[in-house]
């Protein structure tokens, strides 16, 4: 009975249109916050930081960058793994070679991802659905063979490049709570400027273009400006994801993590999670990430019952049949994701014990 909106009165637009309207919301939040700042770094295990939670967060912002593009300006793009690896190539290069600070490497890559993603949002004027996503397609492709090809960036088979010793304003960055702190710090931080952001003109005019692009040039939404600007947001935030997971996870950038199979997989994060939804990324990162260890974990639970009847190739691309069969369940069932899930939960609590 706790969870209402009896007895509260708004008297201004500026109440009325908050985010968190209900205190619970607020206390919930704030909650969530101080358990993710305060309390998990000191008890999680290394595992837990560095394997689950690291990951999580930066796949979650790449989530919400390619949620600002196709979720909210309904841009599809296929390539989203590219911007990623501009980014992470970027960071590492100023932070390794040019000896940059921690935090402007990280905006280094971001910049260098949306200057990449101004050049690809300028076709996107002409073209739009299926057009548009093989020019994304084809971006990634280009983006690998020029990383892989171009000496001064990798140059090499693998492209690998190594991330030395982290360290922001003098102190080390040497054990998981305090890289785990430095990605939730990060995220945390561009995820509020993107819930804010989607609330704005701006974000009005991309959701004018995803429902209607010709009824919004007709009330004078400049088509071209709001697109690329969506692109270059869009790449900004893949670029900080990339360089956070290089930084943070892989400690070095390497390619092969940035290849057509992540550019899928962060797509599957925002239709599993709930596209047009902030809180979607993150619940969409949080499955696909987990879902690989729980059914690993259940094929070899399968594995022991069955006595090796199930074969090995089948235990194998378990994920990948599991992984699209969701996709197509939330593509058939519930098009808006764990999002709309979640906020018909929390209408129904906010109804009961009332049916309406």
């Amino acid at each position: 009975m706790i969870y209402r909106e009896a007895g509260l009165y708004r008297s201004t637009y500026a109440a009325d249109m908050a985010i968190f309207p209900l205190p619970l919301d607020r206390i919930a939040v704030g909650v969530v916050v101080v358990a993710a700042a305060g309390v998990i770094p000191f008890v999680a295990s290394g595992y837990l930081l560095k394997g689950l939670l690291i990951p999580t967060l930066a796949y979650a912002l790449a989530a919400i960058g390619l949620n600002i593009l196709t979720g909210y300006a309904g841009q599809l793009s296929l390539g989203h793994a590219a911007f990623m690896a501009v980014g992470a190539y970027g960071a590492v290069i100023a932070y390794g070679r040019y000896g940059w600070p921690l935090l402007a490497s990280f905006l280094v890559g971001g910049l260098a991802a949306a200057a990449v993603g101004a050049v690809v949002g300028l076709p996107s004027l002409r073209i739009k659905g299926f057009y548009l996503a093989v020019t994304t397609l084809a971006v990634q492709y280009i983006v690998e063979w020029g990383i892989t090809h171009v000496r001064w960036i990798g140059g090499g088979v693998y492209a690998t490049i190594d991330v030395p010793d982290l360290a922001l304003l003098g102190v080390p960055l040497d054990t998981g709570p305090r890289k785990y702190l430095l990605c939730l710090a990060t995220v945390v931080v561009l995820t509020v400027f993107a819930k804010n952001l989607v609330r704005t003109r701006v974000g009005r005019a991309w959701m004018a273009i995803r429902d209607r692009d010709v009824a919004a040039e007709i009330m004078g939404i400049g088509l071209l400006r709001y697109k690329m600007l969506a692109f270059v947001v869009s790449s900004f935030y893949a670029g900080v994801a990339g360089a956070l997971i290089s930084f943070c996870f892989y400690q070095a950038a390497n390619i092969e993590e940035y290849t057509l199979t992540i550019s899928i997989r962060v797509l599957g994060m925002i239709i599993i999670g709930g596209m047009g939804s902030i809180l979607g990324s993150y619940l969409g990162a949080a499955f696909v990430v987990l879902l690989p260890i729980a059914i690993s974990n259940a094929m070899v639970a399968v594995g022991r019952v069955s006595g090796g009847l199930v074969a090995t190739d089948v235990r194998a691309n378990a994920e990948l049949v599991i992984f699209g069969g969701l996709i197509l369940f939330f593509l058939i069932v519930e098009p808006l994701g764990l999002a709309r899930l979640w906020k018909t939960l929390k209408d129904y609590l906010r109804l009961w014990p009332f049916p309406y």
